[in-house]
């Protein structure tokens, strides 16, 4: 991606999304824009004194977001999972415990919070 689209981001998607998802694509159809967003191979903090490695990816979930110049927005989310090697347990992000954090607004969390629920498990 272009350095200068990236400015762009921060204006059109939730805040500090990009710390958490990478932009694979963007593709307009019809009267629609979809929007990819990959979860990134970045520990969760709650998991930090735990060895993970990275286990692949649940399933991609599709939610609407706000319109943007009468374009309908869909966000293709696609959030990441980890193997716990101390325990032998899948674990995830838990965006309950990023929300109580200062480095995201309220309205990501309660984004963020939709898909939540949505383990692929």
């Amino acid at each position: 991606m272009h350095e200068s689209y990236k400015a762009l981001i921060p204006l059109i998607l939730p805040e500090s999304i990009e710390e958490y998802f990478e932009l694979t694509e963007v593709e307009k159809k019809d009267a629609a824009i979809h929007i990819y967003l990959k979860e990134v191979n970045k520990t969760p903090e709650e998991h930090a004194a735990n060895k993970l490695h990275s286990k692949g990816f649940f399933e991609p979930i599709t939610l609407q977001d706000f319109p943007i110049r009468g374009f309908q927005v869909y966000l293709h989310i696609t959030r990441r999972r980890w193997m716990n090697e101390d325990t032998g347990k899948v674990v995830y992000r838990n965006w309950d415990l990023v929300a109580q954090g200062t480095r995201i607004t309220k309205g990501f969390a309660a984004f963020l919070k939709a898909f939540s629920r949505y383990t692929g498990a």
